[in-house]
């Protein structure tokens, strides 16, 4: 007779803890594991010892655990029948989860004098499918009692046939443990519930899938404990806007019908389906159809996500999937998507219909389907591309308005005055050298072209944008929560109630090294009923290493921006030096080109490494869920790549040319250089380069190159990786065309919206920060959205995995911080405008200081004198070119001439123009915030017609729940009334009888003996 060893892994030879198995665990293990499992025997049996003490274990071969078994043809042949890889191999359940993890055996090393075979180094191979229809059959053990030890198991049965023993390498027991861990947490899926269908592992190291399927009766479930909206048979009118409105939006939509993407639409626009929390006791009043169809796909993947997240393993306290992918027990957990999105079949499916009408450049010109992306990836990534739509309209206005002011710049430069006298020659205004020594005395006028071209940006015209553009962000995050209110109404989103969040992995492993910490200190007085959670306390460390790196971060973005001042300030000495003559005309232009550019490489790359440093300091702060942990991370990223991107913006703004001093007395760094000055135009054409560039490098390298070429190269090393790992082997089980989840593994994982997010808010700010020094910037802007709404688009569709559904109701701390932005542009602008720009120095000449009330001296009112037999010695100019003999030489500035009692110190006129420019950032700022609050005012936060349906909605609720409730009422009493007249009749038939039994007894006794003796012969 032959002795089979228990054909599964028993889970008690836990091989990083002590190598021993119990009789009594090994029975219970067995029994809970056939009690969800067909197992078909398997006579191999092996002894391993363990690489961590040396204890010989019991570990058998895999077993074959199945209830529809197929050979390595057969599957081929479900393969085909399985339309597109979306079924069990039945063709009729749905996979609605799947699960990826990598799979190594264990290669046989024998143990020195241990008599054995020839080792075997494959397993058996089958399919497993589990919790299906044909679970009656049960192997029963057929060895009652498990040895103590390993050794003493060594010892009796010494005879076993085919008994083999081998050593556990650290690799392997590592391996061992995790096996050990998928196995609990899948027969923990099944007592959920779940039916799950398993590949077989035929190659010695590969990867595996574990696919599942969620029954009705878990849908149902888990439909009513997640409080998800449901479609019912109830259907109403929505109230139509009616009058001039009505009109205008049927005008609209013929206007706008070749821009619609063809899609499926609802049938009868006019009606919308009454939704209610799925409700099992009140299934009647729902409209289900099909059951297999009433759930859609991402509701079925979002049900199963839920209970992958709360089942646990008992193997390090493992709680949900999570934490079993960031201890590498599965590689991946994903829904799939709905099919190939392009190939020679027609088979039609949303994920296709989403690349022919949304994700194609081909199609930029059309609306997005909205309704169609939140379907398939659900409320939180269609808020996103409905938020990303609306600002990319929004920025069709701004553009055009900032086109005209830049056209106005265009055709008024020829009248302005100005320019016109800064250009004539004939005023000679001769200026101080720009360097010590080196550098000569220079004309105003061969700083024409700097002049002419800064009108173009610091016109009147100017600072009417920037009061629109502070007006235009108010407009669009009103019309925002409109829009957002909208489709919380259409999408049933309305009392959407926060959904208790599941603890992150990392949190959970803290709070268990806490617990196992206080298990060792603690006293009989603590009190154990008190619920154990990290405190401030645990993670005080934490939020100081946030507090001293965050400070760090900032201050190396100040560090670089200060180098790139140093490098502009060396160059423009060391280039003043040359003696090639178009080199040192060209000086500034250089300068500025270059250190703009090097600016740009030095934001790029602090970018990426800021993004990778904020995601660090929020895990070490360990939040609790996902919502916060995702909340912190944007408020730390956001503040160093605001920081980042915008430092050198401010430098140029507000700080460059203001602590220059004046000839005679510069300021100097580094011993010897003097800080640089703005240009004779003013600093407001550096800043436009500077905003410019940044803006526009960005945007082409880093939102564009980097989202289209990093992904692709991480697909590439991920392919050349695995083909370099994983040996060459026939792989017979496997069908010959790759399946859906095969074909979604390669995919890149879905991390988030944070980084899509974080590039149109700092672009958000670009367009209204300092939107005065440049009005193109919306345009960019625009031309920018319009590639990257096909480009994120196409994204999704073709390059990420398919993200979970995430149902929420707004875009959460966004909104905030799109408000802070829009408040901020408004400060920042009135500064722009009074102290970067000229506007407010040409106001107070014009009305106070001009003779005739023209523009006419404005140049020589703002420049002042200085006598150049003050210079220092040894800064003096050498070689002059200039023929005459200069006295004195001009500079911009307003301070007091050498002939006057109190030379060089400011004028009359500095201070006058000074508080004038204090004066318009309160008058500015007072009135747009004034504007901005009106407009807030009179646009209402929620739509009219919205809110009265939302009201006509509830009352049809109450409607219908108390006709459905009274029509229930009324089947319940006429039941009633069937029974009782059913009663009623049979007790009229029972008096019947008995009238006539009793009828019977008062007849003469032989007449009932006759009728009992008749009755009993038949």
């Amino acid at each position: 007779m032959e002795t089979h060893m228990p054909d599964f892994a028993l889970p008690s030879s836990h091989p990083t803890l002590n190598g021993r198995k119990t009789a009594k665990s090994a029975r219970d293990s067995f029994s809970a594991y056939n009690s969800k499992y067909l197992t078909v025997p398997q006579n191999r049996t092996s002894w391993h010892r363990s690489g961590t003490n040396g204890a010989l274990e019991v570990v058998s071969y895999r077993s074959s655990t199945i209830n529809n078994y197929v050979e390595g043809t057969q599957i081929r042949a479900r393969d085909k029948a399985s339309p597109s890889g979306l079924y069990f191999r039945d063709s009729k359940r749905k996979v609605d989860y799947v699960l990826a993890y990598h799979y190594r055996k264990r290669l046989a090393r024998h143990v020195p004098g241990a008599a054995s075979p020839e080792p075997r180094r494959g397993f058996a191979s089958v399919a497993l499918v589990s919790n299906g229809s044909t679970g009656k059959g049960r192997a029963e053990p057929q060895q009652q009692q498990q040895p103590d030890d390993g050794q003493r198991a060594l010892q009796e049965w010494p005879g076993l046939p085919g008994l083999e023993v081998v050593e556990f390498s650290p690799l392997d027991t590592l391996e061992e443990e995790r096996r050990l861990q998928r196995e609990e947490y899948e027969r923990n899926l099944l007592e959920a519930g779940l039916e799950i269908e398993k590949d077989p592992e035929s190659k010695s190291q590969g990867v595996s899938f574990v696919r599942i399927h969620a029954p009705w009766q878990v849908l149902s479930r888990e439909a009513e404990l997640l409080k998800i909206k449901m479609p019912t048979k109830k259907m109403y009118e929505i109230t139509e806007e009616k009058g001039i409105l009505k009109t205008l939006n049927e005008i609209w939509c013929k206007l706008t019908e070749p821009l619609q993407p063809q899609v499926p639409q609802q049938e009868n626009t006019k009606m919308k389906t009454l939704s209610y929390p799925f409700s099992r006791e009140k299934i009647y009043l729902y409209n289900i159809k099909d059951k297999d169809t009433f759930f859609d796909n991402a509701t079925r993947s979002r049900i199963v996500r839920e209970i992958l997240k709360r089942t646990f393993t008992k193997a390090r306290n493992s709680m949900g999937i999570g934490t079993l992918i960031a201890n590498n027990v599965y590689d991946a957990a994903y829904p799939l998507h709905d099919g190939e999105y392009e190939g020679q079949n027609d088979d039609m499916n949303e994920r296709k219909l989403l690349y022919q009408e949304w994700a194609r450049y081909g199609v930029f010109y059309k609306f997005q389907p909205i309704d169609l992306i939140r379907k398939y990836f659900g409320e939180k990534i269609g808020l996103y591309f409905a938020w990303l739509g609306l600002y990319t309209e929004f920025l069709i206005p701004s553009s055009v308005v900032g086109i005209i002011v830049f056209l106005y710049g265009c055709l008024t430069i020829e009248s302005d005055i100005p320019s016109k006298e800064m250009c004539d020659q004939r005023n000679a205004f001769t200026m101080c050298p720009l360097c010590d020594k080196f550098c000569d005395y220079w004309n105003l006028s061969s700083a024409c072209a700097t002049a002419r071209a800064s009108h173009l940006f610091d016109n009147p015209a100017t600072v009417f944008f920037s009061i629109f553009m502070a007006l235009w962000a108010t407009m669009f995050l009103e019309q925002w929560k409109r829009l957002q209110m909208r489709l919380s109404y259409f999408w049933d989103l309305t009392g959407l109630e926060e959904e208790e969040e599941h603890p992150r992995p990392e949190y959970e492993t803290k709070l268990l090294q806490k617990k196992l910490k206080n298990k060792n200190i603690t006293t009989e007085s603590s009190n154990e009923n008190e619920k154990e959670k990290l405190t401030w306390s645990d993670r005080m460390p934490g939020y100081a290493a946030n507090f001293g790196l965050i400070l760090f971060m900032i201050m190396l973005a100040f560090s670089a921006v200060f180098g790139v001042i140093v490098y502009r300030i060396t160059t423009a000495a060391a280039l003043s030096f040359s003696t090639n003559e178009t080199t040192r005309s060209n000086v500034r232009v250089t300068v500025t080109a270059t250190a703009v550019i090097i600016n740009l490489v030095v934001v790029l790359i602090l970018d990426e490494i800021y993004g990778a440093v904020a995601k660090w300091l929020t895990e070490i702060e360990i939040p609790k869920t996902e919502k916060t942990f995702e909340e912190r991370l944007i408020l730390k990223a956001f503040l160093l790549k605001f920081v980042n991107s915008y430092a050198s913006i401010f430098y140029v703004a507000f700080f460059k040319g203001r602590f220059v001093g004046r000839p005679g007395r510069y300021v100097y760094v580094f011993e010897g250089y003097r800080m640089e000055e703005c240009a004779p135009g003013g600093c407001l054409m550096e800043l436009c380069i500077q905003l410019s560039i940044i803006m526009l490098g960005k945007q082409l390298i880093q939102n564009n190159l980097f989202e289209i070429g990093i992904p692709k190269l991480k697909k590439l090393f991920r392919k050349l990786k695995d083909e370099r790992t994983e040996v060459k082997e026939m792989d017979t089980n496997q069908s010959k065309d790759p399946q859906q989840w095969d074909l979604d593994y390669i995919l890149e994982p879905f991390t988030g919206l944070t980084p899509e997010y974080m590039e149109m808010i700092i672009q958000f700010g670009f367009v209204t920060l300092f939107v005065a020094s440049f009005p193109l910037a919306p345009v960019f802007a625009l031309l920018n959205n319009i590639i990257e709404v096909r480009l994120d688009a196409k994204k999704f569709v073709t390059e990420l995995r398919r993200p979970d559904t995430v149902r929420e109701k707004d875009i959460g701390i966004w909104y905030n911080i799109l408000s802070g932005i829009g408040k901020l542009s408004v400060i920042i602008n009135a500064f722009v405008i009074a102290v970067t720009s000229d506007f407010i120095p040409r106001l107070m000449y014009q009305y106070a200081y001009s003779q005739n009330g023209t523009m006419h001296g404005f140049i020589n009112h703002t420049l002042s004198y200085f006598n150049v037999s003050q210079l220092k010695a040894g800064t003096q100019p050498e070689n002059s070119l200039f023929a005459q003999e200069v006295s004195f030489c001009r500079f911009k500035d307003y301070r007091e001439p050498p002939w006057s009692p109190h030379q060089y110190e400011f004028s009359k006129q500095y201070w006058a123009v000074l508080s004038a420019r204090l004066a318009f950032v309160i008058l500015f700022q007072n009135l747009v915030m004034f504007l901005s609050v009106l407009v807030d005012w009179m646009i209402p936060d929620i739509p009219k017609d919205i809110s009265e349906q939302i009201k006509k909605e509830k009352t049809v609720l109450v409607d219908f729940f108390l006709k459905e409730e009274h029509e229930k009422l009324k089947l319940i009493e006429s039941f009633i009334a069937h029974d009782k007249q059913k009663r009623r009749s049979g007790t009229k038939s029972r008096r019947t009888r008995a009238a006539s039994f009793s009828q019977c007894h008062r007849s003469p006794k032989g007449s009932f003996t006759s009728f009992s003796s008749q009755h009993t012969v038949v």
